[in-house]
């Protein structure tokens, strides 16, 4: 197969020429999230080439103490993101989320890399690109069933009240609240595996691909992935959702 296409700096730039577009249409719609592009694209562009420099790095003087370092950054880094969206939830509600995040996320980590790949958890090469798709899509996940949670706690305040005046457990009255914040943060990667092969090529097969893996093998690892991120999504959102509600009432089933 042919070498991947480098891309020249000249060119690299011209891509930043759709982004001007999305704010062009974003300013004439009145949208109001127009700093955010701006911040997200410069933002994005700082840590993604700030990653490359470290990956170069790790990558060309591999040793299991700059594997686990990167790891536990990005664990760090998506606990911070999942907590600093939740900051209102009381601390043992912040604890049930931390613990079913670093729980689940380390559990299929070593699953997918130590048994499905059958390498080393200290191998750069395959540790930190795959636990990045895995904790990245469950971070996204947990923050989706955490705010579809907390909404509906909010704007369902008097409803809960009155359930509870009538006798309804707390347990009751925050399963059904439970369930949809959970549909929703599976919502969308069961959309996305639903079109994955036929819509889209996803991007991990698509690197492989450029990279000159042959097809087959991209699509089994494409697969396997996804398999592991549709369980980290599950168990994360679920696991943060069942113990961070317990925290909201007492053993006497009153909210507190």
């Amino acid at each position: 197969m042919e070498e991947i296409v480098e891309l020249s700096f000249f060119r690299f730039l011209l891509v930043y020429l759709l982004l001007l577009i999305v704010l062009a249409v974003m300013k004439k719609n009145g949208a109001s999230q127009t700093k955010l592009l701006v911040v997200a694209g410069v933002r994005m562009t700082f840590q993604l080439v700030l990653a490359g420099f470290v990956l170069t790095y790790i990558f060309g003087s591999p040793s299991p103490i700059f594997t686990a370092v990167y790891l536990i950054g990005m664990f760090s880094f998506a606990i911070y993101h999942i907590l600093s969206k939740n900051k209102q939830l009381n601390p043992r509600f912040k604890a049930a989320i931390v613990l079913s995040f670093i729980g689940t996320g380390f559990a299929l980590v070593f699953f997918f890399v130590v048994i499905v790949v059958n390498v080393s958890l200290f191998d750069p090469q395959y540790t930190i690109p795959l636990s990045g798709m895995i904790l990245g899509n469950a971070m996204t996940g947990v923050t989706l069933a955490l705010k579809t949670f907390t909404q509906s706690v909010e704007t369902q305040r008097n409803k809960i009240r009155a359930l509870l005046n009538l006798g309804v457990s707390p347990q009751n009255i925050l399963k059904p609240v439970i369930n949809n914040a959970f549909e929703t943060a599976m919502l969308p990667t069961l959309n996305t595996m639903i079109g994955m092969g036929i819509i889209f090529l996803p991007g991990m097969m698509t690197g492989q691909i450029l990279s000159g893996t042959l097809p087959m093998t991209a699509i089994l690892y494409q697969i396997a992935i996804m398999i592991t991120i549709c369980t980290v999504v599950c168990l994360a959102s679920f696991l943060a959702l069942y113990f961070g509600s317990k925290t909201l009432y007492n053993s006497k089933n009153q909210f507190v």
